[in-house]
C-alpha cells in the first residue's frame, strides 16, 4: 500500500516500500545481469561468449539510463505529492500546486522515453501538470489515493470523468478498498 502521512487537513503521498524494493532490485539486478553478462562473454570459454558479450553490451546503456532516470525517487523521505483537503484544497509538489477544485482530469501516463509513471493534471484553465511518481506509485495505489483523497473535493464534472476511469468492483476485490460517502462542509 501507498506510505500516507496525515497531518491534519495535510496529507503527504509517499512511494510505497514494496515498490521501493522493486524499483531497487530491477535497476540493480538488470545492472548486475549486464555486468555478468559483460564478463562471462569476456572470458571466451564458451561458444555463445560472443552473444553474452554483445547483449550485456547492448543493454548495459539502456540499464544505466534507466537507472539514472529512477535515482531521484530513491531519496529517503521523498514526497511525491501533498494533498490538502477542504473547500480550497490543493495539490503541491515541487512543480506547482493546483487546486483541487480546478482540476478537470487527472491520471496516471507512462512516459515513454524514461518508462516512468507520471501523474497528470489537466485543469479547466488548459494548464497542464506533471508530477514525477517515479514508478512508486502503483496504479490501484494512485486510484485509492485519488478516490479518497481528491473525489469528494472535485467539481461534479470532473467527478464524472473519474467514475467511468476507476473500477471500483476491482478496487474492492483487489485492494479492499470501498469507496465512503464524505461529509464535506
Amino acid at each position: 500500500m501507498v506510505n500516507v502521512k496525515k497531518e491534519n487537513e495535510v496529507i503527504h503521498i509517499k512511494g510505497s516500500k514494496f515498490m521501493y524494493g522493486w524499483m531497487f532490485l530491477a535497476t540493480v539486478g538488470f545492472l548486475i545481469a549486464c555486468l555478468f553478462l559483460i564478463i562471462h562473454g569476456l572470458k571466451f570459454d564458451s561458444k555463445y561468449s560472443l552473444l553474452y558479450l554483445g547483449g550485456g553490451l547492448i543493454f548495459t546503456p539502456f540499464y544505466l539510463y534507466l537507472t539514472f532516470w529512477s535515482l531521484p525517487g530513491f531519496i529517503p523521505g521523498k514526497t511525491l505529492l501533498t494533498i490538502v483537503q477542504g473547500e480550497n484544497g490543493t495539490i503541491k509538489s515541487k512543480k506547482g500546486t493546483v487546486f483541487i477544485k480546478n482540476i478537470r482530469n487527472i491520471d496516471l501516463i507512462r512516459n515513454p522515453l524514461n518508462l516512468i509513471n507520471d501523474l497528470v493534471i489537466e485543469t479547466f484553465d488548459n494548464k497542464t501538470m506533471k508530477i514525477r511518481t517515479y514508478n512508486l506509485l502503483d496504479d490501484l495505489d494512485y486510484q485509492v489515493v485519488v478516490d479518497q483523497y481528491i473525489y469528494p473535493y472535485m467539481t461534479e464534472n470532473a467527478r464524472k470523468v473519474w467514475d467511468r476511469k476507476v473500477n471500483l468492483e476491482k478496487l474492492q476485490r483487489v485492494a479492499k478498498y470501498v469507496r465512503q460517502e464524505q461529509k464535506i462542509d
